[in-house]
């Protein structure tokens, strides 16, 4: 269920991403909260990073992404699941297939933002040897994210 995705998924991510917005009832603007999908082949192609999604008919249920930041650090992007598609190990699967990218790549570190009320999301972080280290307000952001930094050792 898990596979690579291309630039041609990027739409699909980006609808994904629309719907658990909308569970939030944020306000959507995919220009400003995505930029990365719309170039995706310069955050998630080749040595830079790698993305993953998982399809339930033909529909993308569930995403990943991770960018290289430098020599040792990449940053985990991108991981939602479909409200009707959690608690059934996607978002587990999906950081592993980061994590492996990671070590593939030589990569000793891997570092995320979340934005403080995706609780569910954190209790995963911890769960996979994350911890918790910080947090931000997203500066101009129209839905008044804060955030909480995540990293762990690959």
């Amino acid at each position: 269920m898990i596979s690579p995705a291309t630039r041609d998924d990027a739409s699909d991510v980006i609808d994904l991403i629309g719907r658990v917005f909308a569970e939030y009832g944020w306000i959507w603007q995919p220009v400003t909260e995505v930029p990365d999908l719309f170039d995706f082949s310069a955050h998630y192609e080749g040595d830079r990073g790698g993305f993953w999604v998982a399809r339930a008919d033909e529909r993308v249920v569930a995403s990943v992404g991770v960018e290289r930041l430098d020599r040792d650090t990449a940053e985990l992007h991108r991981l939602y699941v479909d409200p009707q598609w959690r608690r059934q190990g996607l978002g587990d699967a999906l950081v592993q297939s980061a994590l492996e990218w990671c070590g593939a790549q030589g990569i000793g570190r891997l570092v995320l933002w979340s934005d403080t009320r995706f609780e569910n999301s954190h209790r995963l972080y911890t769960r996979l040897g994350f911890s918790r280290h910080g947090e931000r307000t997203v500066e101009g952001d129209i839905n008044h994210s804060r955030e909480y930094r995540f990293e762990r050792l690959v």
